[in-house]
């Protein structure tokens, strides 16, 4: 069995979540599953071979989750930080740190989602 780390956050209107992660970062959504009335309980997402889920705030009313939306922090690895910066700001994502080099050898900008989590984009890679 592979080990693996999925990253899993919480929306307050996961739909909205969905769109702006397809639209600004480039994000492809794997699976969502939908109740009857529509509500989206759950959706899995990918950014290359990593995922990342989410569902509401409430989680179905599984209680040992608690409120934790707009409280995450992700970092990703992108190819091309200067060209994945431009889509994110031309989608409107609120950039939270401006594309510049860092002292570690990285290239990185911050960008915040609608609902205030901090997605981090840029070169370093911990695994390389």
């Amino acid at each position: 069995m592979a080990n693996h780390v999925y990253p899993v956050l919480q929306y307050r209107d996961p739909g909205a979540a969905i769109d702006f992660l397809e639209r600004a970062f480039g994000f492809e959504l794997i699976n969502s599953h939908t109740s009857d009335d529509g509500t989206i309980g759950y959706v899995q997402m990918r950014w290359g071979d990593s995922p990342v889920e989410f569902g509401p705030e409430t989680d179905l009313g599984i209680e040992r989750f608690g409120s934790h939306s707009g409280k995450g922090w992700i970092y990703v690895t992108v190819d091309d930080p200067d060209a994945h910066h431009e889509r994110a700001k031309a989608a409107g994502a609120a950039i939270a740190m401006e594309l510049a080099d860092q002292d570690y050898g990285s290239r990185d900008y911050s960008a915040r989602d609608p609902e205030g989590n901090l997605w981090s984009f840029g070169t370093y890679d911990p695994l390389k």
